[in-house]
């Protein structure tokens, strides 16, 4: 009899994991990290609830860290399959995992000097480089639309989900017992209005469907009204002489931000003679993307062959800041300039160096481009703190905030219920990757317009497939 198992992702946003076991196979759909406040952060820790000596597989839905982030720590633990991924998103999950093993190997190295200083017992990161490194070696690239034996009696097959550089649909076929069951994870849906990529593709068979929920409760806001806005933000930020600060995510939407900033340039509508990509893994993930370009969208291939293919060529005023000194001098800029910097929501990277040199100055427009999580800084900024506490100083804020929700790189509800929509016959719904409210405005969504019965499973659970 084979089963699923939902061991992340269920009823929260981060830590993607699911298992599925025949007779004589176990496979992971994902692996990622948990991400959040510390109660959060500390699920990464726990003990996996399977033993990694015995998957046999590991189907990758993208790089992000809430999907594949615990990766290296399974390979730690005895994990020798292969890594299924499409070879954008292996691409952009070197770049990925690196950074994530260094933060973990620099954080436990602070913290034992504090607890050699209090006379306690050292720790160990999560996992290393060399974990994450090892991770690389098992990839096995795996382009859309090819479907291939992963593990006895179970194949897969990706599509492109439209989501980041490399995103998949996961389609996965399971034989046992001599019955075969098709399981569909969405993993995370794109929004059809980014300019760079695809939007998802159509799957129209399931008997069991893994739906997203980040945005169960709400569409976005339309992209040219969001553009309009972005451009007079823009434009007010030169009037009052001060900086654009735009903390982003270095995968995907920093990327996506650039494209827009480059149409301006060349509609004469940015102002700023001066952009600074402030993130090295953002550059790093810039070059990544600027290797795809033929999964690109075909508005962006279009664009980028009449304008350059490089990011630099396609807009001119973009400068990269990869040292840390070149980064230190950026603050000596009053005005005049768009700094974009990691990490999105302000938890760490150079952005927060930038805010504490800039947040005061009442010249200053903040532009959020994502989603800002509870117990963030970024989210304390757009709920309208008045002071802010950043690398040991209190910072009054002055600036001007904004958020643009019409960037998100998740589909909205009408798009998932769209999406959804498609399988026919109904297929047997979970929801996952949501907060439990989103999960239930979709519940009511997906039954008042298809009549399906979604369920909402805890985590731990187990159903048959």
């Amino acid at each position: 009899m084979a089963t699923l198992t939902f061991h992340g992702a269920t009823r929260q946003v981060t830590g993607s994991c699911y298992l599925v076991e025949t007779a004589h196979s176990r496979v992971l759909l994902d692996c990622g990290l948990f991400q959040g406040p510390p109660e959060v952060d500390r699920l990464n820790e726990r003990p996996f609830p399977f033993d990694p000596r015995a998957i046999d597989a590991v189907v990758l839905s993208h790089a992000h860290l809430d999907h594949s982030g615990l990766l290296p720590r399974l390979v730690r633990e005895g994990f020798r399959g292969r890594v299924h991924a499409t070879p954008q998103a292996l691409d952009l999950l070197a770049i990925l995992l690196k950074d994530a093993a260094f933060l973990q190997e620099r954080d436990a190295e602070w913290e034992n000097r504090r607890r050699q200083r209090g006379g306690k017992a050292p720790v160990e990161p999560l996992y290393t480089v060399a974990d994450a490194e090892a991770v690389l070696e098992l990839g096995a690239p795996l382009p859309y639309g090819k479907r291939v034996a992963v593990a006895p009696g179970v194949d897969t097959c990706l599509r492109d989900a439209g989501h980041i550089l490399g995103s998949a649909i996961v389609e996965l076929w399971v034989d046992d017992d001599g019955r075969s069951r098709k399981l569909v994870f969405s993993g995370d849906l794109g929004h059809a209005a980014m300019p760079l990529l695809r939007e998802p593709e159509i799957v129209r068979e399931a008997d069991v469907l893994l739906l997203e929920s980040t945005y169960g409760d709400r569409d976005h806001r339309p992209m040219p009204d969001t553009l309009e806005e972005f451009a007079q933000i823009l434009a007010a930020a030169a009037a009052d002489g001060g900086n654009v600060l735009i903390p982003s995510f270095a995968v995907g939407r920093t990327q996506e931000i650039l494209y827009y900033l480059g149409e301006f340039s060349r509609q004469g509508r940015l102002p700023q003679g001066q952009v600074f990509l402030d993130s090295p893994m953002a550059i790093a993930a810039t070059e990544v993307h600027e290797k795809h370009t033929r999964v690109f969208g075909r508005e962006a291939r279009a664009a980028m062959r009449h304008n350059g293919d490089s990011a630099t060529a396609f807009l001119p005023a973009l400068r990269y800041v990869r040292s840390a000194e070149e980064s230190m001098a950026l603050n000596r800029i009053k005005g005049g300039a768009i700094i974009i910097a990691g990490s999105g929501m302000c938890t760490g990277g150079r952005i927060r160096h930038h805010l504490k040199w800039n947040l005061w100055r009442e010249s200053t427009h903040i532009v959020f481009v994502g989603f800002q999580a509870e117990g963030t800084p970024g989210r304390a900024l757009v709920d309208g703190a008045t002071h802010l506490h950043l690398l040991g100083e209190d910072i009054v804020v002055r600036a001007h905030v904004h958020t643009l929700g019409g960037f998100s790189a998740h589909a909205g509800q009408t798009e998932l219920v769209g999406w959804a929509g498609h399988v026919q016959p109904p297929p047997r719904v979970y929801l996952v990757h949501g907060e439990p409210d989103k999960m239930d405005a979709l519940q009511v969504r997906l039954q008042a317009v298809h009549g399906w019965k979604a369920q909402i499973p805890a985590e731990g659970q187990v159903i048959e497939l």
